[in-house]
């Protein structure tokens, strides 16, 4: 999942090398924590949150498969 918020974020961003993804695995729960630049922040998150809720919406349903509850923070 990782993998997937990063190539994700860096297509999105202005400055692709300042994007940095980390994961947390607590049994069925993941968090994956995305930091990206400041200026970058307004693309990443969309207008009205469109952009970080299709993100979210992607990352589950590729989550669904292996039974896990994943959540991606916007850092």
């Amino acid at each position: 999942m990782k993998e997937l918020v990063e190539v994700i974020a860096k297509a999105l961003v202005d400055n692709p090398d300042e994007v940095v993804v980390n994961q947390k695995e607590d049994g069925r729960n993941i968090t994956i924590e995305l930091h990206v630049a400041a200026t970058d922040m307004g693309k990443v998150i969309g207008k009205q949150g469109r952009i970080a809720k299709a993100i979210r919406s992607v990352v589950k349903a590729a989550s669904s498969k292996d039974n896990k509850r994943v959540d991606v923070e916007i850092i």
